[in-house]
Parts: C-alpha cells; structure tokens; sequence
C-alpha cells in the first residue's frame, strides 16, 4: 500500500490552493450569452468541483483507513475511539466505510500501474466508483482513455461496460463480434440484443442469433432485439392466462406460427391482453364481493332515521347486485351491463 505523509507545510499550501478557486460565472441574465457558452462556462467550472470533490474524498477515506487500523493494531476500545472520531465529525460509519472502499480502489489502480495519479482528475466521482467496481477488462479501457486525457463520467464507464459485456457474450454470433471489431458495425446494438436474448429459452436464441449470423447489419440487429422482446412478453403473458393453460394447445407451434408470417408483435400484445383481461376480471369479482360485504353492513347498522344514507344504499345496488351496470359516457347512451353468476 502506498506510503503517504502530511506536514504542517503541505496542509498549509493545500489550503491556499483552495482559496485559489474563484470562478467567474455567468450571469443567467445576460441574454447576449449564447446558450451554448453558457452551458460550456458552467459545466467547466462543475467539472472542476467535480474532480476536486473525487480527490478530497478519496484522502478522506485514506484519513479514516488510518484511524480504523491504528485502533485495530492496538486492539484498544474495540472500535470505539474509531467511532467517537466519526461521531465528533458527523460522519457515519456507512459513509466512513464508503470512503474508505474509495480509497482502497484508488490505491489498488494505482498500486497495479493501471492509473497514472494526474488522471484521476480526469474523473468524476461517480465515474471513479463505477471504474472500481467493474471488471479488469473495463478497468483497463476506463484508465486507458482517462491517461489519454479523455473526460470520463459514468455514463462513459457504463457505455464501455455494456460493450465488454456485449462483446464477452456467447449470445452474440462470432460474425457479428467480427464486424464490431473491425468498425463496421456500432457496438452500442449489442447490449440491448444481448439483454433481451438472456431472457429467452435456448430454442427461441438459436434462431434470432442464426438471423444475426446470416446479416450482420444494424436493421437485422434492431429487428433482432425487437423480435427478442417480444417473444419474451409472449412467453411471459402466455404462461399467465389460465384460458390457455387450460387448453391443449402448444402455445411453442403458435410462436412459430406467428414468426413465420411475420405477425409476432401481434401475437405478443394478444396474450398480453388476454392475460391483463384475466386479471382485471378476477380484481373486478374480488372488488365487487367486498362492495357487496359493506353495502349490506351497512345497511344492517342503519334504519329509518338515515333516509340520506339508504339513498346512497339504493344508488350503490347498481354496482353491487347480481347485475351490475355501468355507463361508458355522459348521456348514458352506451351501457355495459354484466351478470355475476355463482
């Protein structure tokens, strides 16, 4: 672990190079600021804060490190000196143990030659945790364009960890992988395509990656992550609606139906709402019994001397008998009427 030291000089100097910040922002006002200067002028002055912030933490939970492990050494307090420190500061032990994670993932980089110091003030915070928690591969693209001088958000660590996990895939062809590694075809179809073929049986993937494989482009990729979903909604809500449960059709021979005529959106958004129907019927009977359970209650508990109320009672019959009726507009034009049979 890297040895660090402080004098009385060095925090002096810190402290000076603080008082050194001074932005001169803007004025939201000036309507003679384009809007895109002015967007530029803040977000370089947020991206200053932003790195000085990741460096102060990350000397924050080197501080704390020291602390906790001085008072483990000398087994003393069991801790508790460790949490008088914390509490004399308003810090709590999860965000004390948060920085602390912090700063072993830096010293770890940095320890293993991936992260030259000066670049970690190419990060942002958040940018910095999410590179510590992924997996070497994304450690080393993260760090790679951090030394290079690239600005690096976690949205930049995200799009770089979708793509390792894309490309690492067995669920993506090797002809597709092919045309990703030479640049013909953009990384950023595959991650979708990759997240929807998961949710798939092994049947159903074979033939989406056999699409793929045959035409490699970014119209089959696009139709290949959109046939994909829906095939897992139509899995999913079939298995849901007790109308086909309770047949003896071969709910697979339709799917393949529906994908040779090239109708399985349409297939899918049946099943769905079939299996919403059933649903809703069963919430329907459920609602109705209990308005029926409080209606009669009701009028147990009330006589004569409630005429409003029994009014009310009258009015909710309606909704509450064996036939219940319910007007779809305003004049009353268009009526449902359902019938409750045990």
């Amino acid at each position: 672990m890297p040895e660090y030291s402080l004098s009385q000089e060095d925090l002096a100097s810190a402290l000076e190079g603080i008082s050194d910040i001074n932005f001169q922002l803007p004025d939201p006002e000036d309507e003679q600021i384009p809007d895109d200067q002015f967007q530029e002028q803040l977000d370089t002055a947020w991206q200053v804060c932003d790195r000085f912030d990741l460096l102060t933490e990350i000397w924050r939970g080197r501080i704390l490190r020291a602390i906790r492990d001085r008072e483990k050494k000398r087994g003393e307090g069991r801790g508790s000196g460790f949490l008088n420190w914390l509490k004399d500061r308003e810090i709590s032990k999860s965000q004390a143990y948060s920085l602390i994670e912090l700063a072993n993932s830096a010293d770890t980089l940095l320890e293993e030659g991936k992260l030259d110091p000066n670049a970690i003030r190419n990060f942002s915070k958040r940018a910095f945790v999410e590179t510590a928690k992924s997996s070497p591969e994304v450690q080393q693209m993260v760090t790679e364009a951090a030394q290079k001088g690239d600005r690096i958000t976690r949205r930049e660590v995200r799009q770089l960890t979708d793509e390792w996990t894309a490309m690492s895939s067995d669920l993506v062809p090797e002809e597709v992988k092919a045309k990703v590694a030479d640049r013909t075809l953009p990384s950023r179809y595959l991650t979708p395509l990759v997240k929807e073929l998961g949710k798939l049986p092994e049947s159903h993937v074979s033939f989406l990656q056999e699409e793929v494989a045959e035409e490699p482009t970014v119209d089959k990729l696009k139709q290949a992550t959109s046939d994909a979903r829906n095939l897992a909604k139509y899995l999913h809500a079939a298995a849901q609606v007790q109308a086909i449960n309770q047949s003896s059709i071969d709910v697979e021979l339709a799917l393949e139906d529906a994908l040779r005529v090239g109708c399985l959106n349409t297939a899918s958004d049946l099943v769905k709402q079939a299996s919403q129907l059933e649903q809703t019927i069963a919430k329907f009977f459920t609602t109705w019994k209990r308005l029926g359970s409080l209606a009669d209650r009701l009028y147990v508990d009330t006589g004569a001397s409630t005429p409003h109320l029994r009014s009310l009672l009258s009015c909710i019959e309606r909704l509450s008998g064996e036939v219940i009726e319910v007007s779809l507009d305003d004049e009353g034009q268009q009526i449902v009427r359902l019938r409750i049979l045990s």
